[in-house]
């Protein structure tokens, strides 16, 4: 095994730790923006997983997911913090 295969598995470990706890806090959380949070950052741990997969096996097969992940990542969070900012916003007194 070559230093990038075992660096590969070191990475896929953590990154399954990762998934692991975002899980939990999908599953968990106390309210919807832990959840949104978690479920963005299992986004970015699958989208590092194919970024991993792409480096040790010497390919960018993958690189169409990981652009359309992050995208979907991205609208995602603008949208709900959007979203949020809106409802938190204090009525306007008319006078």
């Amino acid at each position: 095994m070559t230093l990038l295969e075992w660096a590969g598995i070191v990475c896929i470990v953590l990154l399954g730790v990762g998934a692991l706890a975002a899980i939990y806090r999908i599953v968990r959380g106390p309210s919807i923006l832990d959840r949104a949070i978690a479920t963005d950052v299992l986004l970015i741990v699958i989208s590092s997983a194919l970024c991993v997969d792409m480096a040790v096996h010497h390919h960018t097969d993958n690189l169409v997911f990981v652009v359309v992940a992050s995208v979907i990542g991205f609208v995602g969070s603008v949208t709900l913090s959007r979203f949020v900012a809106e409802s938190k916003k204090e009525p306007s007194e008319h006078v």
